[in-house]
């Protein structure tokens, strides 16, 4: 092994331990549709020396590295919670760079003719600029065949619940239905109906990084009954093998807990 760097080390290493775990993936067991809460990138950034914005760019070039892993398990559905309802508090000049990159990054997606992109959060909080990016990407993806990829920009997990309900009760009003008639008929299955993932098999496992062990308000309704997996890594140095240790720790909960 003369002439190997540190580096060169490390990643020969890191290969071969990825592999191994990937050969003793289960695919039958693999989780069809995963959300990710991308956490992390201002504390990467902090801590490799960088800008809130280059944090952001990082964890947005992840995202494609990302998809790519899940194209490889057979997963079927990614929800990927790129901006939340709450980070419309932060100073416009972190917020507007973050829109730019999000708008980048669905561009992308949308371009590379792989995945379904589909936005999950209210439109109306957005501005202009963005609500147009994230409806020509769903345009432009409608006929694929791959994944499904929801982008979840201007996301509340009780946002997306009040949304569903208001949706519910406008239906019913269209309908002709009074609100005791709403009263009567409503239940689980009518909510999920008008909730942004309309259609769409609920998340099995839920992946954050950065080492937070909370869901923030991430799906509430479809994550009832999720796996939860929490990784110590901040979003954009989220690796291969990382991913798959949590597909591995998914199959072994399923296994022992599943039907």
């Amino acid at each position: 092994m003369e002439g190997l760097t540190e580096v060169n080390l490390r990643d020969l290493v890191y290969g071969l331990y990825a592999r191994r775990v990937e050969g003793r993936l289960d695919h039958d067991q693999v989780p069809k549709h995963i959300g990710v809460i991308l956490d992390g990138n201002r504390r990467w950034a902090k801590a490799s020396g960088g800008t809130t914005e280059q944090g952001h760019q990082a964890g947005a070039y992840k995202i494609e590295e990302f998809l790519g892993w899940c194209a490889e398990t057979d997963v079927e559905v990614v929800t990927l919670w790129m901006l939340s309802t709450d980070n419309f508090d932060r100073p416009e000049a972190e917020l507007n760079p973050l829109l730019g990159i999000i708008e980048d990054t669905v561009r992308s997606l949308a371009a590379d003719g792989r995945w379904r992109v589909h936005h999950v959060g209210t439109m109306d909080l957005l501005p202009a600029p963005t609500q147009i990016v994230l409806k020509e990407a769903e345009q432009a993806t409608d006929g694929n065949s791959g994944i499904i990829v929801n982008v979840a920009v201007g996301y509340g997990g009780r946002q997306e619940i009040a949304d569903a309900v208001r949706s519910l009760l406008l239906e019913h009003a269209d309908n002709g239905g009074t609100l005791e008639d709403v009263a009567e008929t409503v239940c689980v299955d009518q909510i999920s109906k008008h909730l942004y993932t309309s259609g769409q098999p609920d998340p099995d496992l839920v992946i954050r990084t950065s080492g937070e062990q909370r869901l923030s308000g991430f799906m509430l309704w479809q994550s009832a009954h999720s796996e939860y997996y929490f990784c110590e890594v901040f979003w954009p140095a989220f690796r291969k093998v990382d991913f798959l240790r949590a597909l591995r720790d998914y199959a072994a909960r399923h296994r022992r807990y599943g039907g």
